[in-house]
């Protein structure tokens, strides 16, 4: 697999690192901080010394990016943002139950979940970035990526391919010295949008998949480990031998893990990489509420399991409950992400959004309101 520089695996470690803290700190404080002008003129012109704090929780897919986006946006702004990454389930309960200043999924709100949102008025899918879904392992003697298709990693997750060895796996490795090691498959305990977007992928191409487990932000796996969050499966994958598992790019790279090529709708196997993941969106033809999903994207060189992740508020936030100062804090969050923020996603290896998805999801963020009236 194409490697990023060393800065930017210095960068993604820190990252990852300032997630989890991140996620640690206590939310529900307002005090007022100050900080530096950060490098973005943007930001700092439109935020202009806020302050204060905004707490938001969900998806752990785009924890590493949000956390500097934090960062830089505290020195932009001087406001704190509390991100807890719970995962996208809890994300969305959270938002629905106003608890949290802002929601994140990596998989778009169902219909159903909608509908239990609107008792608080109009949710706003804001999409912000889009990152691989990496099939990621740890295999001793097999330190190249290997090649895998969609029916064939579904039979590794359903455990009907136990060894890594297996016919089906040397049919599409052709050369490679494949060991007898026993397979162990680590996968997300929680409720995920991550395992949506790989759920999805997986019932494209295998008929038992899609009439078995199917597709969720949880399902009932027929075998392997469970673990929460994309570090959790990450820390799965780690610390077994003959282990497979499922994470955004950020997390393998931060662990060195070793990731398949896998095979896309075009036929092509293809590595996760950035220019691949970005591939992914160029294509897209999102809808009016910006709910779409990038899995399987065509493409020749489009790297098949990429995921737009999304940021949840609501269309008026002071009528879902927050006050006028809090709205415009959360505006300027969602401002800075999608301004300045896009090109900070790049050196953690997610990709920005097409200028036609940004274009839209700014459009949505300037239509936000307070109590009626636009949010300045």
């Amino acid at each position: 697999m194409k490697r990023t520089n060393v800065r930017h695996h210095k960068l993604i470690a820190a990252a990852c690192c300032g997630a989890l803290a991140l996620g640690a700190t206590a939310c529900g404080s307002n005090s007022s901080t100050s900080g530096s002008t950060g490098s973005g003129t943007a930001a700092a012109s439109d935020t202009a010394q806020l302050g204060g704090t905004i707490n938001g929780a969900g998806a752990t897919f785009p924890q590493p990016v949000y956390s500097e986006w934090a960062n830089q946006y505290k020195k932009a702004s001087g406001t704190t943002v509390n991100y807890q990454g719970i995962g996208s389930g809890g994300g969305i309960a959270q938002f629905t139950e106003g608890t949290v200043d802002f929601g994140a999924s990596d998989a778009a709100m169902t219909d159903e979940e909608e509908a239990a949102a609107k008792k608080k008025g109009a949710p706003v899918h804001v999409p912000t970035v889009l990152g691989a879904v990496t099939v990621a392992y740890k295999v001793d003697g097999v330190d190249k990526g290997l090649k895998l298709d969609g029916a064939t990693v579904a039979d590794i997750f359903l455990g009907q391919i136990t060894k890594w060895n297996d016919p089906a796996i040397a049919a599409l490795n052709s050369g490679a010295s494949l060991p007898s090691t026993d397979i162990t498959v680590c996968h997300r305990s929680d409720e995920s949008g991550t395992t949506k977007n790989f759920t999805a992928f997986l019932a494209d191409y295998s008929p038992a998949w899609k009439n078995g487990p199917g597709v969720d932000k949880s399902v009932k796996w027929p075998t392997g480990t469970g673990a929460k969050g994309n570090d959790g499966v990450a820390g799965c994958v780690k610390q077994n031998d003959g282990s497979v598992g499922y994470v955004e790019q950020a997390y393998a790279l931060q662990n060195n893990f070793t990731t398949a090529a896998i095979k896309n709708a075009s036929g092509q196997f293809v590595e996760p990489t950035l220019e691949a993941t970005a591939a992914a969106g160029e294509g897209a033809k999102p809808p009016a509420d910006l709910r779409f999903s990038t899995i399987n994207a065509p493409g020749a060189s489009t790297y098949p399991i990429s995921a737009v992740t999304f940021l949840l508020v609501y269309q008026d936030m002071c009528k879902a409950g927050m006050k006028a100062d809090q709205a415009k804090r959360v505006k300027g969050w969602l401002d800075y992400a999608l301004g300045d923020g896009q090109q900070i996603a790049t050196q953690l290896q997610y990709a920005p959004l097409p200028a036609g998805i940004k274009s839209s999801a700014q459009a949505e963020v300037d239509a936000l309101q307070c109590n009626g009236s636009a949010i300045a």
